[in-house]
């Protein structure tokens, strides 16, 4: 399995951006090659993605969430990954998100993309533009504070 880290300070206190990331059928605004993520419950996500050129679905569980702490998920179905979101303030207004995430590569294709470094990028690339999209909008396009 590969695997990934990253981290990125965002200024926007914790409630807004963990609020935000709850929003997860908002993630193909900022996540790219994500083509849909539709919520089917409070702890079931169904997910469509292209990945190394290839449209994938899969289901996601979310196993924990506490609010503006952490939301983590494993796959329950479909493309193997699993992972974590913590979220920690940084004083007046700013917050730290790190992301840990490992997935399964299949093929040659993603094999190589992965020993290239494409899904670190990727997930880099992510959390900018998720960055941008929280600070450009200033508040959060919704929120779901339950606990998992």
């Amino acid at each position: 399995m590969g695997a990934v880290r990253k981290s990125i300070t965002i200024d926007r206190p914790v409630t807004t951006v963990y609020n935000q990331w709850t929003q997860f059928e908002e993630f193909p605004r900022f996540m790219e090659g994500v083509e849909s993520v539709q919520q089917l419950d409070e702890k079931r996500l169904h997910w469509v993605a292209e990945i190394g050129g290839t449209r994938r679905e899969w289901d996601a569980e979310i196993t924990e969430q506490t609010p503006d702490r952490r939301i983590a998920w494993q796959a329950i179905g479909g493309k193997k990954n699993r992972g974590a979101v913590s979220f920690r303030p940084e004083g007046a207004g700013r917050t730290t998100i790190e992301l840990e995430m490992e997935y399964e590569t299949e093929g040659l294709k993603e094999k190589a993309g992965d020993a290239l470094g494409v899904i670190d990028r990727r997930v880099e690339g992510d959390l900018k533009r998720f960055e941008k999209f929280i600070e450009a909008r200033g508040t959060e396009t919704g929120a779901w504070r339950g606990s998992v």
